[in-house]
């Protein structure tokens, strides 16, 4: 009788142990579980402020543009300008004149362009660059056949250091200022803007200083103009459906246009 008792008594004992056993484990893995749905919400929680910052820096990094309204409406302009006048003279032009002719041209008025790059490179205190610039002007005037061809890259391989006076401000420290676009000639800044004048003074196709510097082409304001024009027209037509390529990535044109300008401009300065 005893020993069934004390059998009754250790069934009894050994059940109960063996049902505690899952209990606890089972408190374990929900506490793991707790532990783990805390932390991935603190983690979530701390991304979110992240982002949250982020965004608020980006906000406050916005780029004052006062002008925007009109830098609006005069990119609308300049583009129906471009998709409805210019684009499509630069393709008949390009149907007419052959690719080498073009290029030979677009050489031409590079080579033309030698006396700003050299003035700017200067005043940068570039040297090394300015004497290469003086080097392809002498050889691409003489073996270049006015500048038809560019012997000074392909045979002596020096490149062309292509610097404005908005870059040379920009290089000592001045600002881009206010964004601003300019009809016809698109997207720029308060620096680049006023940049155009001493710019003018010294770039031969342009009428500006006529009577001040003896190399000018144009005779009057209205050559110098017909002379901007076919340079123009013919650079379009060496880039036929770049634009195009750039807009359609835009989702809003002004503000990607800008940025794109801005961004580009200050690479150029920092180079």
């Amino acid at each position: 009788m005893k020993n069934i008792i004390f059998l009754i008594l250790a069934a009894f004992v050994f059940t109960a142990c063996s049902s505690k056993e899952p209990v606890t484990a089972n408190n374990t893995v929900n506490k793991q579980q707790v532990e783990l749905q805390t932390n991935n919400t603190t983690e979530e929680s701390d991304l979110d402020d992240e982002f949250d910052d982020e965004f608020t820096s980006e906000e406050k990094e916005e780029l004052f543009d006062p002008l925007s309204g009109y830098n609006r409406v005069m990119t609308s302009v300049n583009d129906f300008m471009y998709v409805y006048a210019l684009n499509p003279v630069a393709k008949g032009y390009a149907y007419v004149i052959p690719k080498p002719v073009r290029v030979g041209i677009s050489n031409v008025f590079d080579n033309l362009m030698f006396p700003m790059r050299f003035t700017n490179n200067l005043l940068q205190l570039k040297f090394q660059n300015a004497g290469e610039e003086l080097g392809r002007f002498v050889v691409n005037s003489t073996v270049g056949i006015a500048g038809i061809f560019d012997p000074a890259k392909s045979q002596l391989g020096w490149e062309e250091h292509d610097e404005d006076f908005g870059q040379t401000l920009g290089h000592y420290g001045v600002g881009s200022g206010f964004h601003i676009v300019l009809p016809l000639l698109g997207p720029s800044n308060l620096r680049d803007m006023l940049s155009i004048v001493p710019d003018a003074y010294i770039d031969p196709i342009s009428y500006t200083g006529a009577s001040d510097i003896g190399y000018k082409i144009p005779n009057n304001s209205l050559e110098a103009m017909g002379l901007s024009a076919g340079k123009i027209v013919n650079k379009t037509s060496l880039r036929l459906g770049q634009y195009e390529n750039i807009k359609k990535d835009a989702l809003d044109l002004y503000p990607f246009l800008r940025d794109i300008y801005e961004q580009k401009r200050k690479k150029e300065i920092e180079e």
